[in-house]
């Protein structure tokens, strides 16, 4: 039997069950993506990142990497050099959530198997 939630703080953040905050933290529409690319490479620059995540807007990979940084999920490395090189990385925490979003993809193709098999067409 499961216990009643009751609202609990981490940070600046409230949530009643891990789950939740765990959605705080990286979910979205753009976090997951964010973070197995970053995980399926040892490095990337933002230019990089931009590629293998097209319909991200600058503004909006700019902004989910700085909240990924704020909670340590990612880091970001600057080079003093001209011109500046940025790169980014997973923290020892965010390597951690690897396996979900390994999870996830799994998931996503087989769902999108058992869709097309519903349509009766073959998978892309």
């Amino acid at each position: 039997m499961s216990e009643t939630c009751r609202l609990k703080r981490c940070g600046d953040r409230e949530y009643y069950c891990p789950v939740e905050l765990s959605l705080q933290v990286i979910g979205g529409k753009w976090k997951p993506l964010i973070l197995y690319r970053l995980g399926q490479a040892e490095r990337l620059r933002f230019s990089e990142l931009k590629r293998h995540i097209p319909s991200i807007t600058q503004k909006m990979l700019t902004q989910q990497l700085r909240e990924l940084e704020a909670d340590r999920v990612v880091e970001r490395t600057v080079y003093p050099q001209v011109p500046p090189r940025v790169e980014y990385n997973l923290t020892p925490l965010g390597r951690t959530v690897m396996p979900v979003m390994e999870a996830l993809c799994a998931w996503g193709r087989q769902f999108e198997r058992a869709a097309a098999a519903a349509e009766g067409r073959d998978a892309a």
